[in-house]
């Protein structure tokens, strides 16, 4: 596993499953959905173009903190309107930069302007840890002399 590895072989690995809502999902439907799938974001679509995401930091500061109801507030009330994305043939340390330096934690992954996928913060970090451990088990093998299995 190469540690500065594509976005490609992460949703090769992980799969390429997105999650999406339209601009006119109440609010409290995509919580729901979040909470169903077990994600932190979905991406907010007209017909097959991304035009914003949604993640629970919205939801949190745009609609619980202000004291609006989540079930009378539609998603385009709240969606973070520009969306940074990133392609297939981008490196982790390229994404991890992005989301650092955009203090985000999602990042849709699109080709040729097709959304192909979402990256986490905790891709990027499982994609390290495990090219890490890889690279570890590697050296350990040269240094004892001992084949790897």
């Amino acid at each position: 596993m190469n540690p500065n590895g594509t976005i490609s072989e992460i949703l090769n690995h992980k799969g390429n499953n997105v999650w999406t809502v339209s601009p006119d999902t109440m609010v409290f439907d995509a919580i729901q959905m979040m909470a169903d799938k077990n994600i932190g974001a979905l991406l907010v679509t007209e017909g097959e173009k991304l035009i914003g995401i949604m993640t629970e930091r919205d939801y949190t500061r745009k609609v619980a903190l202000k004291g609006k109801s989540s079930k009378q507030t539609a998603v385009r009330e709240i969606v973070s309107g520009e969306v940074i994305q990133v392609q297939p043939e981008n490196t982790v340390e390229e994404c991890m930069r992005l989301m650092t330096e955009h203090r985000i934690r999602h990042l849709p992954v699109l080709e040729d302007g097709k959304i192909v996928g979402v990256i986490s913060i905790g891709d990027l970090v499982n994609w390290i840890i495990s090219a890490q451990s890889s690279t570890i088990h590697q050296l350990q093998t040269y240094i004892s002399g001992y084949p790897t299995t």
